[in-house]
């Protein structure tokens, strides 16, 4: 599952053809909050899943599918289903592979192993890693409050990886190295989407293709390493595999329109909704158990998101 908009980026090729068409949300802020809210509800439905013994590249196949199942009517109703070429194909294939592909299939393996509210605030380091790179690569420039800001929150993560590594019911080392890598592939994502936005290209036409292409690593990967495809194993849980499906379809027209309007820094800051989303369902739902050192690096890694929110807003 990305995050102010790149400095070096011409405006014409975030905007696209204008997001009147088809679009009933136009603050970047409400599309903020809607999608982190449907991003955190993946942390717990990824662990029942995992529970339920479905492997994760059959969960991520059907995230991807229930984005493909929502949007093909729709575009198909409004005349927008156009088959990608040249930079628009390019597009969805590198976008498909960095932001879909690599991201779910670590989120959905490592939530059994580490749990839903640490993979979550875990999720939450997108916005720093995005910043970060955004910086490397000249799009977007931090003033000091916002490397401030980055560095208390990578405070606040190393604090709750090593809590989270000294429990009782710590995973394995090559968990906690996997939650960690999450966030950078997320970066990664958001960065890319926002340098190689085809112009005049529509966000759900993206999404829907990205996906499209996602379906079919993952068919690939699956009969490469298992023989078959196997969708018997979401017959455990159907209500729960429908609900993600669900969850998936809205989220990512949602997802791809904060891309467009608000470029990758902004973007990234769902990761905030998310984790906060995904530790309170875990607590109160999943019944997960964290320790008060836990909590205190998710507060630390709140008071970073704070100040780089306001330094994001002192520069704009």
């Amino acid at each position: 599952m990305s995050l102010s908009t790149a400095s070096n980026t011409p405006e014409k090729n975030i905007k696209g053809k204008d997001i009147k068409s088809g679009s009933v949300l136009k603050s970047p802020t409400s599309l903020l909050l809607i999608t982190g809210t449907l991003i955190g509800f993946n942390f717990p439905l990824g662990k029942i899943a995992g529970e339920a013994n479905v492997s994760p590249m059959i969960w991520a196949l059907l995230v991807s599918a229930g984005v493909c199942c929502l949007l093909l009517p729709n575009l198909l109703f409004r005349k927008q289903l156009t088959v990608p070429k040249g930079k628009t194909l390019r597009y969805a294939i590198l976008s498909a592979l960095i932001s879909f592909v690599v991201p779910n299939l670590l989120l959905f393996s490592v939530i059994p192993h580490a749990g839903a509210g640490y993979t979550g605030l875990m999720f939450a380091l997108s916005p720093v890693f995005t910043l970060a790179l955004a910086t490397l690569f000249r799009l977007k420039t931090p003033n000091i409050l916002g490397v401030i800001g980055i560095a208390i929150g990578l405070a606040g993560a190393i604090v709750v990886s090593i809590t989270r590594a000294g429990s009782a019911e710590a995973p394995e080392l090559i968990w906690i190295i996997a939650a960690i890598l999450i966030p950078l592939t997320l970066a990664c994502g958001n960065i890319y989407r926002t340098i190689d936005w085809p112009e005049n290209a529509l966000p759900d036409g993206l999404a829907f293709w990205s996906h499209s292409f996602a379906i079919f690593v993952f068919i690939i990967l699956l009969l490469a390493t298992k023989g078959t495809i196997p969708i018997s194993e979401l017959s455990a849980i159907p209500w729960i595999a429908v609900t993600q499906a669900v969850v998936a379809g809205l989220t990512f027209p949602a997802f791809f329109r904060l891309q467009q309007k608000g470029g990758p820094v902004l973007l990234s800051q769902i990761g905030y909704v998310a984790a906060a989303v995904g530790l309170i369902t875990a607590t109160f739902i999943l019944d997960e158990r964290y320790s008060l050192f836990t909590w205190g690096g998710a507060g630390i890694i709140a008071i970073g998101i704070v100040i780089t929110i306001i330094s994001q807003r002192q520069k704009a």
